[in-house]
């Protein structure tokens, strides 16, 4: 095996794994696209079983577009679930004045002791 075979392989397995990555975006996009109904989209398989090149690249010039949008919409979804999750997570920063008030109703609610609420108090107004 001289080095040309090497490199002619290693283009042969990024051209298959581009392939790939490119049939199953086509099938993602079809299970994203909820306008279409399941029948167009058991024929599109269907094709992409049987004549795979051809099927992907009229796929790509027909559907291309709003393949595009489709997935631009997945993304923007999944950036404010992230973002709604974050902020329910990470909740509103409390301030000394706060934490201050929260150990006083635990004090008041006998929860805890003269000494503890002095002790919370003092990291409280340290921090």
């Amino acid at each position: 095996m001289n080095f040309w075979d090497v490199v002619a392989w290693f283009f042969w397995v990024f051209v298959f794994f581009a392939y790939l990555m490119v049939i199953f975006s086509i099938i993602g996009d079809l299970f994203r696209d909820h306008k279409l109904n399941g029948w167009l989209k058991a024929i599109w398989i269907i094709f992409l079983i049987f004549v795979p090149f051809l099927t992907a690249l009229v796929y790509l010039i027909a559907r291309g577009r709003g393949m595009a949008e489709r997935q631009a919409e997945a993304v923007h979804a999944a950036q404010a679930a992230q973002a709604a999750y974050i902020r329910q997570t990470a909740g509103t920063a409390a301030s000394p004045t706060d934490d201050i008030a929260k150990a006083k109703a635990l004090l008041d609610s006998g929860a805890i002791s003269a000494e503890e609420f002095a002790s919370l108090k003092a990291k409280a107004l340290a921090g």
